[in-house]
């Protein structure tokens, strides 16, 4: 049904509705469709699923991925002007920590149209410490532009987010950003891509000059020149003028488009036959009468393969070169039909749905983003969580527009929808419609694979895989102002443990203190600061400690009997161990049984156990820090009759900590891979001051006229490095860090630790 509504009613409407539910923001933005054309309610709420895209844009930190969303949102016609990073005014960088610091901290999600596509947007944060923002929003989409600093190439935290792309198998387009620096290179950039990602980049387009005289490109595949005339101060980027490429001229830039034309027809031929057989048959006589269509589409089916990845270049502070970068997202990047999700066959047209990131709403409660990979989903309906085992009722749907949302009746699959009203959802939940659906899923699953004659190990699992949480490496003690305090404290932190899986909290068994786990300095204090500001708590923060592991030095042996009278009830338990250290790279712990001890034990007894040896290793025998790299062998338990599981495994811990002791602790510290970019003057400071922080030069490469120092630190040597590096390199330096292994402490560094942590250095 199509309502006919008046254009300036509908756009009011529209209007009315996402201003009226921007609760937490005082500024308001218009979003506007194309001015000639009017769209029923239903063609702006559900599109086709193939002219959907839901994308995320990647990158190191001051890439410009934020300034590159907020020239999409307004050459889409979604903003009326541009936010800008600096200003602290773009429509993603909503929370105030991203305003005050210029940086992305939660991905945000915007929903766009570009001419006749929806496209679903993820800006996501570039520094290591929101790595997992980066993780479970690239878990939900479909494709990817990984944006680059033309005159840096592929930095650190680049390499990171492109491995977790491919680790999603997710196509991606690359944009070549600050063409209009100085010092960028389209050459440099491209090499990088090759060396450092292994990828294999497809140039597109050629820019016309370079730095401040970069005024456009040249379209390899239409042979098309982009020009873009004026200030940028006067000058939006809207209206570009574009026009075939004619012998008249520059004869340079008709050379250099004539090279990369040939160049990209023979890298697409490599890449795929069906386009060789094309070009070797239809236009044998000359491969450049090749249709611009017919390129497109064997470029397409390239990109959609990961065998290459389309690169474009321009500069989205100077508003040049976003235009043809949408235009290339909804030419070479999947829609959602287009990507193989096994489950999506066995639901069939049920709901079936991925709860991805959850955010807290003061006036709404818990507002969880979800990814819809079949079925439909309805506002003031029921649905079934799967991981929870538990039913729950949706009361509202939004359209998400970072902070400010539209209400909508229904979504079809393939789309991203916020919801309201889901209290138990967390991150990595899989919903269904109804219990009844997931079974019938079940069953399809099971009916397959006997057709196939194959293990149905496959059908085992109908949860859409979550997301893989790394662990944290930073911990310090959170304290209220007040008692009374406290329980508002731990209703914070269970909203932000819910928010970011990343935090962990913990009590310690010993001071009874708060403990605040994270993912690095910056994390720990965006944390603080949100609970000053959102939940109105003065908290105090202890000193930041590292999080070490512990292993053993040599195998052991020992034997612990427990015997305990609790009532009128003896338990006794006799447990016999032996631990081995593992080889030096394994992270890993493991118990196993002996073949005779293995076959005497009850289910319950070998659980009882395993779960004494499990807990024996959350505290190791130097300083308390949980154990790795320990394989644990149980050579005898026997117990008399009516002794408890809580005895045998309270046994087993007891005898654990023994054996440990007698084998010999050795600390291990996390060891961080440092990045630091620099200008040659200060390079020797830099490298003076590593020394004397324990660090490991691995390279000094060369970046234009920076050098890049690759080196290993602990992570311990490492508090406070932004303020010594900013002081030696006169604030000319930037750095990168992230975790690289656990490595043990010499025996030196081992008893200053010991000494420090007694409170006796």
């Amino acid at each position: 049904m199509h309502l006919n509504v008046p254009f300036p009613i509908l756009r009011w409407s529209i209007r009315h509705l996402m201003t009226r539910s921007s609760q937490t923001c005082s500024w308001r933005r218009n979003y506007s469709f194309y001015r000639d054309e009017v769209k029923s309610l239903r063609a702006v709420v559900n599109p086709d699923i193939s002219k959907i895209r839901n994308i995320g844009i990647m990158a190191h930190i001051d890439a410009g991925k934020t300034t590159t969303t907020e020239r999409m949102l307004y050459f889409s016609g979604y903003t009326r002007a541009f936010g800008d990073v600096d200003d602290g005014d773009t429509v993603t960088d909503y929370m105030a920590q991203e305003r005050e610091r210029g940086i992305t901290i939660q991905s945000a999600a915007v929903t766009f149209d570009w001419k006749d596509h929806r496209i679903n947007l993820i800006d996501t944060p570039g520094h290591v410490d929101f790595t997992l923002e980066v993780e479970r929003a690239l878990r939900v989409l479909d494709g990817a532009v990984a944006v680059f600093d033309a005159s840096a190439g592929v930095e650190a935290q680049t390499m990171t987010v492109w491995r977790q792309a491919e680790k999603h198998k997710i196509p991606c387009v690359c944009f070549l950003n600050k063409m209009d620096k100085p010092a960028a290179s389209l050459r440099y950039s491209l090499d990088s891509i090759k060396t450092k990602l292994k990828a294999n980049p497809i140039l597109l387009q050629i820019p016309i000059g370079s730095g401040k005289s970069f005024t456009g490109l040249v379209d390899l595949i239409t042979r098309q020149k982009m020009t873009w005339q004026g200030s940028s101060l006067t000058y939006d980027g809207h209206a570009f003028e574009t026009s075939a490429l004619q012998p008249s001229d520059d004869p340079d830039v008709l050379q250099a488009v004539s090279e990369a034309r040939a160049t990209l027809i023979e890298q697409v031929a490599d890449l795929d036959d069906d386009f060789a057989e094309l070009l070797l048959g239809q236009y044998s006589e000359s491969f450049d009468a090749v249709p611009a269509g017919k390129l497109q589409e064997a470029l397409r089916k390239v990109t959609l393969a990961r065998k290459g990845v389309p690169v474009l270049c321009g500069s989205s502070l100077k508003n040049k070169g976003v235009q043809p970068l949408l235009d290339a997202i909804t030419a070479y990047l999947p829609a959602p039909n287009e990507r193989n999700h096994d489950l999506v066959r066995w639901y069939k047209d049920d709901l079936c749905a991925l709860a991805f990131k959850v955010v807290h709403d003061k006036q709404r409660g818990p507002l969880v983003f979800v990814r819809i990979y079949s079925g439909s989903m309805k506002a003031q309906s029921a649905v079934y969580n799967i991981n929870r085992n538990g039913t729950e009722r949706m009361s509202r749907l939004l359209l998400p527009f970072a902070d400010q949302h539209i209400e909508i009746p229904s979504l079809s699959a393939g789309n991203i929808v916020l919801t309201v009203g889901l209290k138990q959802t967390v991150t990595g939940d899989t919903i269904v419609s109804s219990k009844a659906s997931a079974a019938a899923a079940v069953r399809r699953a099971q009916q397959e694979a006997e057709s196939k004659s194959s293990s149905q190990r496959e059908s085992s699992s109908l949860v859409l895989a979550g997301v893989e949480v790394p662990e944290p490496v930073f911990f310090c003690s959170i304290e209220p102002p007040t008692l009374a305090k406290q329980a508002d404290l731990e209703h914070a932190l269970n909203c932000l443990q819910r928010e970011d899986p990343s935090l962990k909290v913990r009590i310690d068994p010993d001071s009874g203190q708060t403990i605040l786990c994270g993912m690095g300095e910056l994390h720990i204090e965006i944390i603080h600061d949100r609970i000053k500001r959102e939940y109105n708590i003065e908290t105090h923060l202890g000193p930041l400690q590292v999080a070490y592991r512990e292993t053993i030095l040599q195998s052991a042996t020992a034997t612990d009997t427990l015997d305990r009278t609790l009532g009128e009830k003896r338990h006794v338990v006799t447990v016999e161990l032996a631990v081995h250290a593992l080889m030096e790279s394994s992270t890993s712990c493991d118990v196993t049984f002996e073949e005779e001890v293995k076959t005497q034990l009850p289910a319950v007894v070998r659980q009882a156990v395993e779960n004494g040896v499990q807990s024996a290793y959350l505290q190791g025998p130097v300083l308390g820090f949980p154990v790795e790299g320990v394989k644990t062998v149980i050579q005898h338990v026997s117990l008399e009759p009516g002794t408890s599981a809580a005895m045998v495994s309270a046994c087993v811990s007891r005898c654990m900590l023994k054996a440990l002791k007698l084998a010999g602790g050795q600390v291990l510290e996390p060891v961080m891979a440092l990045e630091v970019t620099v200008g040659e003057e200060y390079l020797s400071p830099v490298l003076a001051d590593l020394a004397q922080r324990r660090g490991t030069i691995c390279d000094i490469q060369s970046r234009q006229e920076n050098k890049v120092l690759l080196a290993t630190v602990p992570l311990a040597e490492m508090m406070g490095y932004s303020t010594v590096l900013r002081t030696l390199t006169s604030g000319n330096a930037t750095f990168s860090l992230e975790l690289s292994s656990y490595e043990p402490m010499n025996t030196q560094e081992q008893n200053i630790l010991l000494n420090k942590m007694a409170g006796l250095a």
